[in-house]
């Protein structure tokens, strides 16, 4: 029989939701192991005081917060995660509990996520470090990290699926009743431009784009808007919003026509139009890779 030890940081601001879940899912696929006779029990631990808590763990969680809180990155906590890590811990966190895992120095260059409206504190806080906020999990194997708040749950069904078998996680789907296909963050992602980057000019150009989104917009008519040169335009684009004007713009009419796409019935083609495609299937494609889904898979989903 082999037995998981896993520990779920159980600290002051920490999504009870998230933590008596998380507790809750393993002691379900217990259930599940034992009526189908297969030999692996997850044994999970509230962990209150990483100060004096000695027990070795297999896996340690860093669940997501409440809201409006941020994971504490205090020095006994930071301390015993590297240490548990050193003795063969895996360290999964969710949500903003990737700032904590940042914090700890173990990721090397190695992607994380997190939430993806923390994306921009993410990067301002550790900019050396690598996030992708288009997934929903990233495992390195010793390093795992989930994105949005509910997305414990996706980590939860991954380490069950990991140690015991998706046999195990589609009995906890059919239980639960919950979809256990597999899903990215950019399911959810709502482009959000940052104007608090303190370029007044790229502030203007984002600002001009908000309203000319569904014309013929050129990096030439951007620049004359905005009295610089396409080159200097183009770099000082990228340093505020870490996009490319074209990017800029693609992600603002997809967000618009998802905005569409959820609050009408309009064909997709009268969509495209509408934020300024003229070549619908042209639209699709940059929807598809934005969004990861198609827009028909988008609506239903939404």
């Amino acid at each position: 029989m082999t037995h998981i030890q896993i520990g779920i940081c159980q600290h002051s601001v920490a999504l009870k939701s998230a933590v008596y879940g998380l507790e809750e899912l393993f002691l379900l696929a217990n259930r599940i192991c034992e009526e189908h006779q297969l030999n692996t029990r997850f044994s999970p631990s509230l962990v209150t005081d990483q100060r004096t808590d000695e027990k070795a763990y297999d896996i340690i969680i860093l669940p997501p917060c409440m809201a409006g809180q941020s994971e504490p990155t205090d020095e006994h906590l930071i301390q015993w995660l590297v240490h548990q890590h050193q003795q063969g811990s895996i360290l999964a966190s969710v949500c903003v509990g990737a700032f904590t895992l940042a914090a700890t120095g173990l990721l090397g260059h190695r992607t994380v996520t997190t939430h993806w409206s923390f994306e921009d504190a993410f990067r301002q806080q550790f900019p050396d470090q690598a996030i992708d906020v288009q997934q929903i999990l990233i495992d390195h194997g010793d390093i795992i990290s989930a994105g949005g708040v509910m997305s414990w749950l996706d980590l939860g069904l991954a380490l069950i699926t990991k140690y015991s078998s998706p046999f195990v996680r589609r009995q906890i789907g059919k239980t639960l009743v919950i979809d256990t296909m597999s899903r990215e963050q950019s399911f959810y992602q709502q482009f959000s431009p940052s104007f608090s980057h303190g370029d007044q000019v790229v502030i203007q150009a984002q600002q001009w784009l908000a309203l000319h989104y569904s014309e013929d917009v050129s990096i030439k008519a951007l620049a004359q808007h905005s009295n610089l040169t396409e080159r200097t335009l183009l770099r000082r684009f990228v340093k505020a919003t870490r996009l490319t004007p074209n990017q800029y713009l693609q992600r603002l009419r997809i967000q618009m026509a998802c905005n569409l796409l959820e609050s009408t019935r309009q064909p997709f083609e009268s969509i495209a139009y509408q934020v300024g495609y003229l070549d619908s299937s042209a639209c699709r494609k940059v929807f598809v890779k934005i969004m990861g889904l198609t827009p028909t898979d988008y609506r239903k989903r939404f």
